[in-house]
């Protein structure tokens, strides 16, 4: 997984609220062989394409500079719905590293930071003031900085967010919940070997009954 530090991007403005991972990712691709790397063209497409398969260019993804983005700023409770984690798959596909919203599913949420997808959650009025500097300079690049966990568009303050520790640590250096613990491997290896020491009778083996 690749490090998140400072993501500077354009970002694209969908305050689209309740938008759910059966809209983010329809299930044909996702059991049809598609690999996860390849998802891109299939995001957001009951939003991106007409009946006729063709690009609404009504939609924000579908313009310029926004066809770019890799920022999404997004309205409430976006990725409810089912569990597929594809959802994260897709939209990182696409291009996109970091979503801003109000709120997110639940497992939308847990899946992003396991696939290095940073979702970050702001009041709605902020994430509004984000869309309108977002749609007033299109070309304007935004500022997420994992490393002091701020968001900064031009001419406005940073806006400070929160993640949980364990989160933004396994984002920063890249690791997913099992290698973060692995990378404490030593740590769990003394605790062990003390724990041995002080409870020798956790460690007995059993005998095997015929």
């Amino acid at each position: 997984m690749t490090p998140f530090t400072v993501l500077h991007a354009v970002a694209a403005p969908l305050l689209l609220d309740n938008i759910d991972t059966d809209t983010i990712i329809r299930v044909e691709p996702l059991f049809g062989g598609v690999p996860r790397d390849q998802l891109g063209p299939h995001a957001l497409a009951a939003l991106r394409f007409r009946a006729d398969g063709a690009e609404d260019p009504g939609f924000v993804l579908n313009r310029a500079p926004y066809r770019e983005a890799r920022i999404l700023l997004a309205g409430d409770n976006f990725g409810c719905g089912s569990s597929r984690e594809g959802a994260v798959w897709a939209l990182m596909a696409l291009g996109l590293r970091c979503i801003v919203a109000p709120s997110f599913g639940d497992i939308f949420y847990g899946n992003c930071f396991q696939n290095g997808l940073l979702p970050v959650k702001l009041p709605r009025a902020q994430v509004e003031a984000l869309a309108h500097a977002a749609a007033q300079s299109p070309s304007a690049l935004m500022t997420i900085d994992l490393c002091t966990c701020t968001v900064q568009a031009p001419c406005m303050a940073a806006l400070p967010f929160e993640l949980p520790a364990r989160r933004r640590e396994g984002l920063l250096r890249g690791l997913d919940d099992l290698e973060l613990t692995l990378a404490r491997s030593a740590e769990i290896d003394a605790f062990q070997a003390r724990d041995a020491q002080l409870r020798p009778w956790i460690y007995l083996k059993t005998k095997e009954t015929p």
